[in-house]
């Protein structure tokens, strides 16, 4: 054996050599994903012990609030059946009826009685209280005293009704409001574990603890608290799921396996490197030096600094009310979706945002559009869901469904083709007004979050989930034949399926996606564009006709008649349905609605709320509130009762079907069921020389209405005994909108002329059509 051979260590040491270096680098890597693995199984531990504390807090509060409110109850009957009680108020002496039920019930210092048709309640309700008229008439209907919520003075407060009878005939009713603290301390002072805990009545949240988006993205429940709308709502924050699919115990048995390992790896490592050491150093050193590497010649390599990008010009005109809007090659292009998706990217930063859906209508600018403005998203470090070509509505449900509480609708909505924009939900709320200037006010300041790192994006098909869902609620009790017109808009893609998946037999007409809408314009609000839904209806001699418009998130409604349903008489109808199983509840429509729609919804046991017009607005009251259902005058409706609030034409179509099956008339004979006066749709007057905001304002200042209850939440609203009229500044184009709607012909015409003499009186070239 030659001398070379013989100096050469033995494979054996070579491998305890290599040991004795790794040891170090492999024992602290498994160290660390021991570390990791622990840390991951404590938080899954931290995040059940949290929803366990909130399922186990909201037992505790649903049996509190139950017994505060019972008790309460108790000693309004009490004092509603003593003898003294009933026979004044049988006598009409309700001065001396109150006396004698206070000195019963030392709480009922507030009672006052009214009569039993509510005459003086419903004379002047915005005076009486909406809510007080609500809970008078859920206890008239239901037969039991019943306690509710209502504003008093401003604030809100409890309240309770009950009726005073004289063996079966009701005398009177008696009502008593008292503070609320008394309801609002357990919710007060209620641990959430990280989550969130409120007490709501008809969705009003009377008091809360914690984090509400929990309710979004995690595990939400609803305890009753008694019949009558009390319920105890939470949210536990959502469920961590373990990385390697494993739970609490697994994570940290494999962390003290994998601790155990490099421990151990640490402790035999040295003592196989004190071995390798003495090798080594018999070792010769040529060996050595033959298994070190020669270094590379070093390259230098020339380095040009890269060009740098153009900066890219963005208008604020195109930062609208509501959404963001533009025409695509004028003030809308691909650098300004990518600079916007950074802006959104960088809100979600500061509020601790991850994830968010986006999703684009069928125009031909989407995909690019979409496409930039997910690049913004990505360069924020923002993870991306990008769920196609889809109806506005399917972006707001993919927020829910898919757990993100944020989304952004690339869509130009019901505008012409070379429009585009994007309607943004961030955390659960809707940007509008400040919010949407502040998107730009970044962009323009240059408040940009750059992530280090790049955040992905994955591609998601969510529409036959939104398919089953809305199925899985609904099923109609008989076939009905319904006309389906889309204007070619993107709910054609979806609308069709989910009205047969509901049990529709569907005629579709216009429902290929086409961004040049040749057939008629994708705008349901505007009656020459049903005309093709109209006559469709009658050549089939189907039972409705259904549009939507160019994203989805509005309906239209015609009838085999040839009647257009205007939306404010459908949220009549609609609002019937949710009463019937929401007394008491809040009903909000925006100020271009009828003013029959507030007495129905009294009528029918609910609390009417006008607010301003806008989608974005409409939902901020909605939530402000804890209404159950909303409308606007355009076609968007909005339910919070079995869905999620937001606004989507192609669930509120099903919503209508499942009503009119149910009966047995028509829907012609439906319809006509509900108040109807002689009303005006929506009149766009252009402003030729300063803008509609400013018109607006001076004839606020200056118009004069006799006889007239004026409103200025949203423009200038004047409401007669027998009709109003409205004129407001739109928030989407520059132009006056008008509407008007009285009890008869005559009425009509004669509110038309008082706007028009102070319309005039201000702008003489104004050109008013009518």
């Amino acid at each position: 054996m030659g001398k070379d051979e013989h100096d050469k260590p033995p494979v054996t040491d070579a491998i305890k050599v290599a040991v004795g270096q790794l040891r170090l680098p492999l024992a602290g890597l498994l160290c660390l994903l021991a570390l990791l693995l622990a840390w991951d199984g404590w938080r899954q531990g931290v995040s059940s012990r949290a929803q366990s504390t909130v399922a186990s807090e909201g037992a505790r509060l649903q049996g509190a609030e139950k017994t505060y409110l019972t008790d309460l109850i108790t000693s309004f009957d009490h004092a509603a059946a003593a003898p003294e009680v009933v026979t004044a108020a049988g006598e009409g002496d309700f001065a001396q009826a109150a006396r004698d039920f206070q000195k019963r019930w030392a709480d009922g210092k507030s009672v006052q009685f009214v009569q039993p048709d509510l005459g003086s309640a419903f004379s002047d309700p915005a005076k009486f209280g909406f809510g007080r008229v609500a809970v008078l008439t859920a206890t008239l209907r239901d037969g039991v005293t019943r306690a509710g919520v209502a504003r008093v003075d401003g604030q809100p407060r409890l309240v309770i009704a009950g009726a005073i009878r004289q063996g079966s005939e009701v005398k009177a009713l008696a009502l008593v409001d008292l503070p609320i603290d008394e309801l609002k301390n357990p919710i007060e002072s209620a641990s959430t574990g990280g989550g969130f805990v409120s007490l709501q009545f008809h969705g009003y949240v009377v008091a809360s603890r914690g984090d509400a988006t929990a309710v979004v993205l995690g595990k939400s429940d609803r305890l009753a608290v008694r019949d009558g709308g009390f319920e105890i709502v939470t949210g536990s924050p959502p469920q961590v799921e373990g990385m390697l699919g494993l739970g609490t115990l697994p994570s940290y048995l494999l962390a003290a396996l994998l601790l155990a390992g490099g421990i151990g790896l640490l402790k035999f490592g040295a003592a196989l490197a004190g071995t390798a050491d003495a090798a080594g150093a018999a070792a010769s050193t040529n060996t050595l030096a033959d298994l070190t590497p020669t270094p590379a010649p070093e390259r230098k390599v020339e380095v040009k600094e890269a060009a740098k990008p153009a900066a890219v010009a963005i208008s604020r005109e195109i930062f609208r009310a509501y959404d963001i809007r533009g025409v695509v090659g004028q003030n809308l292009d691909a650098g300004v979706a990518r600079l916007l998706g950074l802006a959104i990217g960088s809100v979600m930063q500061d509020q601790g945002l991850r994830d968010i859906v986006v999703g684009r209508d069928g125009r031909a600018s989407g995909p690019e559009l979409a496409g930039a403005l997910i690049e913004g998203l990505r360069q924020a470090g923002r993870e991306v869901i990008d769920i196609g070509q889809a109806a506005t509505p399917l972006c707001y449900f993919g927020a829910f469904h898919l757990r993100t509480g944020s989304c952004v609708a690339v869509t130009g909505s019901h505008n012409p083709p070379d429009y585009n924009g994007f309607k943004i939900v961030l955390g659960g709320e809707t940007l509008a007004g400040d919010t949407i200037q502040d998107l730009y006010v970044r962009i323009a300041e240059n408040r940009l979050f750059k992530a280090t790192t790049l955040g992905g994006v994955q591609q998601r098909e969510i529409a036959a989930d939104y398919i089953q869902r809305i199925a899985d609620d609904i099923q109609l009790e008989r076939k009905l034949k319904v006309v389906v017109d889309a204007g070619n808009g993107v709910a054609g893609l979806i609308g069709p399926e989910v009205l047969e998946a509901i049990g529709a037999e569907v005629a579709p007409i216009f429902c290929e996606v086409d961004s040049s809408f040749p057939n008629h314009h994708p705008d349901p609000s505007e009656p020459k564009n049903l005309t093709d839904a109209v006559q469709m209806v009658q050549r089939l001699n189907a039972d409705i006709g259904v549009a939507f418009d160019g994203d989805g998130d509005r309906l239209g409604v015609v009838t085999r008649a040839g009647e257009i349903i205007y939306p404010d008489r459908l949220l009549m109808l609609f609002a019937e349905d949710v009463l019937s199983r929401n007394p008491g509840a809040c009903i909000v429509y925006d100020v271009k609605c009828t003013g029959h729609l507030a007495g129905h919804i009294l009528g029918h046991g609910g609390s009417p709320l006008m607010w301003k017009t806008g989608h974005s607005l409409i939902k901020a009251k909605m939530k402000e509130t804890g209404a159950e259902l909303a409308g606007e005058m355009s076609g968007h409706f909005f339910f919070k009762e079995r869905w999620y609030g937001f606004d989507d034409g192609i669930y509120a179509a099903a919503r209508l079907l499942e009503i009119l099956a149910a009966r047995p008339e028509t829907a012609d004979e439906v319809f006509a069921e509900l108040p109807k006066g002689f009303s005006t749709p929506e009149i766009k007057v252009a402003i030729d020389g300063g803008t509609p905001h400013d018109f607006v304002d001076k004839f606020r200042e200056q118009a004069r209405f006799d006889g007239a209850r004026v409103a200025t939440i949203d423009g200038v609203r004047a409401d007669w005994p027998d009709g109003w009229g409205l004129v407001r500044a739109s928030n989407t184009t520059p132009v006056l909108v008008l509407r008007f709607d009285a009890d008869t012909p005559e009425a009509l015409a004669r509110i038309q002329n008082a706007f028009r003499e102070q319309l005039l009186a201000l702008r003489s070239d104004l050109k008013l059509p009518f």
